[in-house]
């Protein structure tokens, strides 16, 4: 699991049939310190998030533990939307 930020969408018009109604976001991760990396993946919105949403995204098998992508071919989902970081210091 991983932080990131929705930078962008996905329009498919042809895609495989268990896809169709999954919302594709463009996630850009997030380091440590919450600055943007140069690492992007198209992710299935599982959770309603939006342009410039940061979110909490999860890849390989998990993607398929939501109600949503659990017959879904995704290999990364967005799994929540966060309201903020704490990190202790």
């Amino acid at each position: 699991m991983y932080l990131g930020k929705v930078t962008g969408s996905v329009v498919a018009t042809i895609k495989a049939d268990n896809l169709t109604g999954l919302k594709l976001l463009v996630v850009t991760k997030v380091d440590p310190n919450g600055r943007l990396t140069n690492e992007r993946i198209v992710a299935a919105d599982t959770v309603g998030a939006g342009m410039g949403d940061s979110v909490l995204v999860v890849t390989g098998s998990s993607a398929r533990f939501t109600s949503s992508t659990a017959e879904a071919a995704v290999d990364a989902a967005i799994v929540g939307v966060v309201d903020r970081v704490d990190l202790g210091k």
